[in-house]
């Protein structure tokens, strides 16, 4: 790659001028086309400036920071400001850097007559396809302060549940691994002292205390070999669960799962309503707004399941009748999905089912929760307090010799 220096005409025979990294003349070439510019030079640079920002790739950002340009963006739009002002003030006010990055050259493809919609669509990893439909939509219908507005609530509705659900998993995680490294240290280094004195005063030992000896001594010259299994284990169901096949596998087995299946399943419901109900509100035609709910699902299941809804609705049929054979959404979200297709308030009824299922994730969560930490408690019970035992019977029953 490369960055190249252009020099262009736009259709108002302005001069324009920017730079590029492309991986030759070609491209950049071909990029200023697209952009309908007459291209009347292209240089490369060297050295430092190599290093730039390319066109079209940039980092992920965060979310917080989506939703804060999104709102501000509508409230400027919404005052009449016009776009390229408005990304200016929204540059000099962001302060991370890869973001500030993107609205600059947002701003120089607005000023050769992109729309905002097709600039976006240049950083997939910034602005998703749910994203760049939305603000097409808003573009078409005149509705780009509206669209925004909306874009914001929705993204800070996903975030909040994603934050929801880290925030549970965090307590057992956490305790787990604790488990985990106090398990390892008594099998490692407190269990092979007590070994040792009680070889020294000799006498058979309690059967749970040859048990625990036997484990520990396989443990300390399995160790290396069990931590690079694990990882060798690890990195191959990591390659396999980025297959087709693997990831619908893990997400099914996801659904599932003995409590936990059914979070992961109101969750994916949660989502899959909202997503939606917001792009069929926007004015996303139906076809496209369901192809955009199946890739942003993150659940390959019901990926598959809204995919089978698309292409039955393009041969006119509904979409709660393939959703009902998918055996993937409950009765209540299929009846409300018909009756929504039926009065022409389908929109309302996803926002509804949406509402909903956030209240049942925020139950889901703290019952599992409750549900959760006796568990683990019981848990640690079990492994400390038994290696614990283990190694204090042989000494109780020295003391009871002693006392005879």
């Amino acid at each position: 790659m490369a960055t190249f220096k252009y020099t262009a005409k736009d259709q108002a025979a302005r001069s324009v001028s920017g730079k590029i990294v492309a991986k030759d003349k070609e491209t950049v070439v071909e990029e200023l086309r697209k952009r309908k510019l007459v291209v009347i030079s292209v240089t490369e640079t060297k050295g430092a400036a190599a290093m730039e920002f390319k066109f079209g790739v940039a980092k992920k950002v965060k979310t917080d920071d989506l939703v804060i340009f999104s709102r501000q963006l509508a409230t400027m739009v919404d005052a009449g400001i016009p776009l390229m002002q408005s990304l200016d003030v929204l540059k000099d006010q962001i302060k991370h850097g890869e973001f500030k990055r993107v609205i600059g050259s947002l701003h120089d493809d607005i000023e050769v007559g992109n729309s905002l919609s097709n600039s976006f669509a240049k950083y997939p990893n910034v602005f998703d396809a749910l994203y760049i439909n939305m603000v097409k939509a808003g573009e078409s219908s005149g509705m780009l302060n509206i669209i925004l507005e909306r874009l914001a609530a929705y993204l800070e509705k996903m975030s909040g549940l994603k934050r929801k659900i880290k925030t549970a998993m965090v307590y057992p995680i956490m305790v787990v691994s604790m488990a985990i490294i106090i398990t390892a240290i008594l099998m490692l280094k407190v269990v092979p002292t007590f070994k040792g004195i009680f070889d020294m005063l000799g006498g058979e030992l309690p059967l749970p205390t040859r048990i625990l000896i036997l484990v520990s001594d396989l443990f300390s010259k399995w160790v290396l070999y069990l931590i690079g299994a694990i990882i060798v284990i690890g990195f191959l169901v990591g390659r396999w669960a980025r297959t087709e096949k693997g990831s619908y596998k893990i997400d099914q087995l996801k659904l599932n799962l003995p409590v936990f299946g059914e979070l992961f399943r109101k969750v994916a419901i949660s989502r899959f309503s909202r997503t939606l109900s917001t792009l069929i509100q926007s004015g996303v035609p139906i076809l496209a707004a369901l192809e955009i709910v199946g890739k942003t699902s993150g659940n390959k299941v019901v990926e598959n399941a809204i995919e089978n809804v698309r292409t039955n609705v393009k041969e006119g049929e509904s979409i709660a009748t393939p959703l009902i054979k998918s055996g993937v959404f409950p009765p209540m979200v299929t009846r409300m999905i018909s009756v929504g297709e039926q009065t022409g308030e389908l929109e309302k009824m996803l926002g509804k089912v949406s509402d909903f299922y956030d209240e049942q994730v925020d139950a889901a969560i703290s019952g599992l929760t409750s549900l959760i930490e006796p568990v683990i408690i019981a848990f640690l019970g079990v492994i400390v307090g038994g290696i614990v035992i283990s190694l204090f019977l042989p000494i109780l029953k020295i003391t009871q010799l002693i006392g005879r």
